[in-house]
């Protein structure tokens, strides 16, 4: 006598299909994947993903967000919990997360920051848009983690940034960052401990020469 499967819940099996579509795009071109071997390896059916995500394209949108979301919630986690020690540089802390996640989810880092960049619209918009987020989140994390912090941050004597200076150390920090974690992917004797340092040195080097410019 055959035994009624339990059905799963539909976030849980919503998530296996996402969690399957990760590896399959991270693995080979958006166009060249088909629908089929995501279900595949889902434990699901073709028409099964297409009642969950609608389609194709929205399978792979809901790949970048969840990545995106989880990317940010690791940098949160690493600023706020526990707090920073007094003297710690939350810029640093934030980029060494965002180093450690990539390390860690090279599958969802591909898809994120590779696959999703080159292949046109929609998916370039919703590329920057997760870049835009990153960016934002390390305003937060410097503005609110130094404010009122006497001295500046780090051993960055009277650099504690104004919002301004935040915007502006935001998109050096990300910028830099972006171009690194290629490296630490490739290059997996480096730790993301010292990917950061090298990163929040250059963040804080760029705002000093920053405002000796506009001193003159």
């Amino acid at each position: 006598m055959k035994t009624k499967q339990r059905r799963l819940p539909r976030r849980v099996r919503e998530q296996q299909m996402i969690d399957a579509a990760v590896t399959a795009f991270s693995k080979g071109d958006y166009h060249t994947v088909r629908v089929e071997e995501i279900a595949e390896a889902a434990g699901t059916s073709k028409p099964t993903v297409y009642h969950y995500l609608g389609s194709k394209e929205g399978l792979f949108t809901a790949c970048v967000r969840r990545e995106a979301d989880r990317l940010i919630q690791a940098i949160r986690r690493a600023v706020h919990e526990p707090p920073a020690d007094a003297g710690d540089d939350p810029l640093r802390r934030g980029i060494q997360a965002f180093f450690t996640y990539v390390t860690e989810n090279r599958e969802s880092w591909t898809v994120l920051y590779r696959r999703a960049a080159v292949q046109g619209e929609p998916f370039a918009a919703e590329a920057t848009r997760v870049r835009e987020r990153v960016m934002a989140e390390i305003v937060d994390l410097v503005t609110t983690c130094t404010r009122g912090a006497p001295g500046g941050t780090s051993g960055h004597d009277q650099r504690c940034p104004d919002a301004k200076d935040a915007q502006l150390m935001a998109r050096i920090a990300v910028s830099t960052a972006d171009a690194f974690a290629d490296w630490l992917v490739e290059h997996p004797e480096e730790s993301p401990d010292a990917m950061a340092g090298h990163v929040t040195e250059l963040a804080w080097s760029h705002l000093g020469e920053h405002r000796a410019g506009a001193a003159l």
